[in-house]
């Protein structure tokens, strides 16, 4: 499995800042929208990523405030990033290496994306799911779970 399939899945929404916008501009977009990170672009280009993680580094630093904190002083300027045709068990390990929760996607220079170590697992654990669904089906007279939760007989 690849970087491109989880991003099929997931779909091609993104949100971008500018290194110039306020922190507290960040914060509520990331709320309103429910995500953990937002890829910093300047001039069509990846400029860094602002995580839930440099948020809260910026708060301790400004004593519990966010003030007029730009993105540009709290993002990550070198963010880990993967290409489409990485292969997940990379990208896991990267991601791990690195504590990188969130990662850009990269094609020729061009931003595709951002998955997260959450779209990862998920990944890795829907592929098990499909083996395990296809072991059992090979299996002949493998117990089903019925829709009650006990066992039966796939023949029966």
């Amino acid at each position: 499995m690849k970087v491109s399939d989880i991003l099929r899945v997931k779909g091609a929404t993104l949100f971008t800042v500018t290194p110039e916008q306020s922190l507290a501009s960040a914060v509520e977009t990331m709320t309103q929208h429910d995500i953990g990170s937002l890829i910093v672009m300047r001039h069509g280009q990846i400029a860094g990523i602002l995580t839930f993680r440099e948020v809260l580094l910026a708060l301790v630093a400004n004593g519990g405030s966010l003030g007029t904190t730009t993105i540009g002083k709290a993002m990550d300027p070198n963010p880990v990033t993967c290409k489409l045709d990485t292969e997940i068990d990379e990208v896991r390990r990267l991601m791990l290496g690195e504590h990188a929760r969130y990662t850009p996607v990269m094609s020729e220079g061009m931003l595709m994306g951002v998955i997260s170590l959450y779209d990862v697992a998920k990944a890795v654990v829907d592929a098990q799911d499909f083996e395990n669904r296809m072991l059992k089906a090979y299996i002949r007279d493998w117990p089903v779970e019925a829709e009650n939760g006990t066992a039966k007989p796939a023949s029966a």
